[in-house]
Formats: C-alpha cells, sequence, structure tokens
C-alpha cells in the first residue's frame, strides 16, 4: 500500500472526526520523519511504512495528535508536549496577544501553571527585554518546558521553572513582583461533558476547578496583590461563559477588569490591573 493508499485508509477508519484527513497525514508524515508539506509533495507514491498502523490505532484510541508526534505548535512555534502535560491552544494565544499590547514593556514574567512552557517561552520571545520564571504543580511539566526554553534558545537566567503550587503556604514568598502575570489555570466544571481526547489523556489537575470551574480564579486573584509590580497586569484565561465570575472576582479584590476575544470571537481572557 501507498502512502497516499494508506492515509485514505486511515481516514476513513476515523469516523466521526473533522480533522480525520488531517490526523491521517500528521502521523503519516511523523511515521516517515519528515514535515506534512514535504511528505505531500515528494512521498504520497512511496510505500507506506510499518509503524503506521501502530499510530493509527493510538488516535483511534482517541489519544491526541500531539502526544502522538510529541510536539504541538503555538504562536507559530513548535513546543514538545507528553502525556501529563496540558496540550497548548491556539485560544490561549489571546494572552499573548494582550500581553505584546498591554505590556510591550514588561521586564519580570511570571506564567503561573506554565505546563510546556508555551506562554512564557513566547512571552519572552516576544518581549526583547523580559525574563521570567514559570512555577507548575507537575515535575513533568517543569521539566518539559525546561526542554522547551532551551530549545528555543531561552538559556540560563532568562527563563527559570520551578515545581510549585499556589495552594500551598509561602510558594511564593522568594518570587518578588512581576511586570506581568500569565495564566491559564484549571477552569473546566467537574461535571463539564468533554471530548475523549481530552478527558481519558490530558490531566485532570490541570482541567478541572470545582463544581464552577472557579476554584483556581478564587485561589490565585486574592494573591496577585504581593506579585504585581504597581504598574503591573495580569491575565487569565477564562472558560467562555466565566467572563461575569471572574470579573466580580476580580472587582471585589480591588482589580479593573477588561475581557479579550479569541480569534472565533468567545470570550477567553480577562485582564486585571
Amino acid at each position: 500500500m501507498t502512502v497516499a493508499e494508506a492515509i485514505r485508509a486511515a481516514a476513513g477508519r476515523m469516523t466521526g472526526s473533522d480533522t480525520a484527513r488531517l490526523d491521517a497525514e500528521l502521523l503519516m508524515a511523523h511515521a516517515l520523519g519528515m514535515s506534512r508539506s514535504d511528505m505531500l509533495v515528494r512521498a504520497m507514491r512511496e510505500d507506506a511504512p510499518e509503524g503506521y498502523e501502530a499510530l493509527i490505532e493510538r488516535r483511534l484510541d482517541h489519544e491526541p495528535i500531539a502526544y502522538i508526534v510529541g510536539w504541538q505548535e503555538f504562536y507559530g512555534r513548535d513546543f514538545a508536549v507528553a502525556p501529563g502535560v496540558l496540550i497548548p491552544r491556539g485560544d490561549s494565544e489571546t494572552l499573548v496577544d494582550a500581553a505584546l499590547e498591554l505590556a510591550p514593556q514588561a521586564e519580570r514574567v511570571l506564567d503561573l501553571g506554565t505546563g510546556s512552557g508555551a506562554l512564557l517561552v513566547t512571552a519572552l520571545l516576544e518581549l526583547d527585554r523580559a525574563h521570567g520564571i514559570g512555577i507548575d504543580a507537575s515535575p513533568t511539566a517543569v521539566a518539559i518546558a525546561e526542554a522547551n526554553a532551551q530549545a528555543h534558545g531561552l538559556i540560563g537566567a532568562r527563563a527559570r521553572f520551578l515545581e510549585r503550587s499556589w495552594h500551598d503556604d509561602g510558594w511564593a514568598h522568594d518570587l518578588g513582583r512581576f511586570d506581568l502575570v500569565l495564566c491559564n489555570p484549571p477552569y473546566v466544571e467537574e461535571d463539564a461533558p468533554l471530548e475523549p481526547q481530552v478527558r481519558d489523556h490530558e490531566p485532570a489537575e490541570a482541567l478541572f476547578a470545582g463544581a464552577e470551574g472557579l476554584d483556581d480564579y478564587r485561589a490565585l486573584i486574592p494573591q496577585l496583590g504581593k506579585l504585581l509590580s504597581p504598574d503591573g497586569i495580569a491575565i487569565f484565561e477564562i472558560g467562555h461563559t466565566q467572563v461575569e465570575a471572574v470579573e466580580a472576582i476580580g472587582a471585589s479584590h480591588g482589580f479593573v477588569t477588561q475581557m479579550r476575544r479569541d480569534l472565533a470571537k468567545r470570550p477567553r481572557a480577562i485582564v486585571l490591573s
């Protein structure tokens, strides 16, 4: 069977998926060890590699493409990911866009719940003067974030990653203050219906935040006063139905808030200042 035939057959097996053809192509390119564009130009008539079927079986079991291939694109750059680390989404690019607009001179950046490090690494690469710290309660996430920072040339003190939880007493005692705080916290309701590739494979501790999905906003926003510099801002990702609730939490702690929308025009971020 040729590459083209194998891709066609695999896409036909992924019933119910809106991205079946793309998934089949990405997995084939991974099996061949080349980019998708190179594969489409040069390899479609070659014999399909033996390992392709095993990759398709993993996808049919709803394993995310990013975990299978080991990377996810974010803000035009590739970031390593692995099971146990939340996969960065394009929606989170809203936070970067807001940061570049509202805090272009930021020098100290804090990323709360850094995961793969995509938010912090991207912010530091886009903000020439900035250096920063990413924290995460997961040692797996901290290790992957460090690897991503090094892969993108952020070596040494410009980007540091620490294993810490904002639910622990004293977690921020030695961090100082920051011009910019970024945070994509857990914000999914415990009983929310999720696709199997999310609920069954991505880390629950990075997704769920109580019955209303608000537990981590309630934990973090009251602590911002000791983290922000006098003119600093914090940008939190939110679920599209959580605008009023998160704005109310911010206002109750003395913050002025504004909302930012993602490319689909849905509420996606709250800025606190």
